[in-house]
């Protein structure tokens, strides 16, 4: 069993960038490890995986498997507490339902919550959480 569920997002994306600080913020077991999908440590994590290259979705490995789309987002409130517990709600909802939410979420993110010129620099503190 893996110690740490690892969370690969897109770094330039500010609703990205929101989750994954809304995450480290929730994760008081400190299980999660962060990267994007543009750094060299995702690109080789997704490397087995060549169906996933261009993937510029949020993508959560845990014990070997690898979960996408809402999927992923769904696994990762799992192991969060509180209110996150609740969004594990959308696993009454099919996948196609939740994942065509997610794809017309996706196609705008960049509009709506903006796109920065690189990927986010942890600050020192939470440095030991990105890979």
């Amino acid at each position: 069993m893996e110690k740490h569920g690892i969370v690969l997002f897109d770094g330039v994306c500010n609703l990205c960038d929101g989750f994954v600080q809304r995450i480290i913020v929730a994760d008081q077991k400190d299980f999660f490890r962060f990267a994007s999908l543009q750094s060299e440590i995702g690109k080789n994590l997704l490397s087995t995986y060549p169906h996933l290259q261009d993937l510029k979705s949020i993508v959560y490995l845990e014990n070997g498997k690898i979960f996408t789309k809402s999927n992923a987002v769904l696994k990762i409130a799992g192991h969060l507490n509180g209110l996150w517990k609740l969004v594990q709600i959308g696993y009454v909802l099919p996948a196609f339902l939740r994942n065509g939410l997610y794809n017309w979420v996706a196609q705008y993110r960049y509009q709506w919550f903006g796109k920065k010129e690189q990927c986010m620099v942890p600050t020192p503190e939470l440095k030991a959480k990105f890979l």
